[in-house]
């Protein structure tokens, strides 16, 4: 499928239209897929050639990848480690928002394809992580050639408590704010909130929004004073919209997830963080207009 510059929107010039999918790359993938389980996803196809799974709820897709080829170099076998390793960026033709981001400098990844399985277009983004382009064709869609749906299991589980991915958290070095900003906007046209215009519970760094405004992407510096920390810079945290944040911290407590409880880290009608698990991985909740909506909705 191809389109004509006459159907190029210039304020979204590669036809984005949300998140199609979130790639963790983990070496204790039974461990992770019961903490994501928790958060309310629900396990619905295994891929046919790799150790990758499938797990979904509402219209949010986390894709699971256990190939130890996925973790960063830096990853050592004896320690856990997840890491959101892609995003997977839901456009109008992945072709074409392929080509306009190389044209504009980005870096393309090499792709290994095997037998049934299709080659999703990629770009280098932050550290080690990609950047996928995907398309939609009708009601086709990239699960149906690479996973085969795990038998009794509903394809297309509800969102709890009316989450929805509302955003990703990227760490950056101190000073290359400008460098990120002109990435994403040379790439697919984001555009940077106002100063001081924040959501959720970490109200720092900068925050840019979609052309298609469904999500945010927020690009955080090493805090003053913090020579001896390590800080890479790569695809941090994934935040969930919801209606009611406490409503959800009360579900998600009975669901066994555990948040930070500081005097600045509480969970509050804004947003909260859950604590930090084994492999280095958090998840956030945001109040969201859209969730409120969809709540509300008859």
């Amino acid at each position: 499928m191809t389109f004509s510059n006459d159907m190029v929107d210039p304020c979204n010039p590669v036809g984005l239209a949300g998140i199609e999918f979130i790639e963790y790359a983990t070496n204790q993938p039974q461990a992770f897929g019961g903490l994501i389980e928790q958060m309310g996803f629900v396990a619905i196809a295994r891929h046919r050639s790799r150790e990758v799974t499938l797990y979904r709820q509402g219209d949010m897709n986390l894709v699971v990848n256990a190939d130890p080829r996925a973790l960063p170099s830096t990853a050592r076998d004896d320690l856990p480690a997840t890491v959101i390793s892609a995003v997977a960026l839901r456009v109008r033709d992945a072709d074409t928002a392929y080509r306009h981001a190389i044209d504009m400098g980005a870096w393309p990844i090499q792709t290994r394809v095997g037998v049934m399985e299709l080659n999703i277009p990629g770009v280098h983004g932050a550290g080690d992580s990609i950047l996928y382009f995907v398309d939609r064709v009708g009601d086709f869609s990239i699960y149906d050639v690479d996973f085969k749906p795990i038998p009794g299991v509903p394809q297309h589980p509800p969102a709890l408590d009316g989450m929805h991915l509302f955003g990703v958290v990227q760490s950056i070095d101190e000073g290359r704010g400008p460098e990120w900003i002109d990435f994403y906007q040379q790439l697919m046209n984001f555009t940077v909130l106002p100063e001081g215009q924040f959501f959720g519970a970490v109200r720092k760094g900068i925050l840019l929004a979609s052309p298609c405004r469904s999500f945010y992407l927020q690009l955080v510096e090493p805090p003053p004073g913090a020579g001896s920390l390590q800080w890479d810079e790569q695809l941090v945290r994934i935040g969930f919209g919801v209606p009611d944040v406490l409503a959800a911290v009360r579900l998600l407590r009975q669901r066994g997830i555990a948040f930070l409880e500081g005097e600045a880290q509480a969970p509050s009608e804004k947003g909260a963080l859950t604590r930090l698990y084994k492999g280095g991985v958090s998840f956030e909740l945001v109040v969201s207009e859209r969730a409120a909506m969809a709540a509300e909705a008859p």
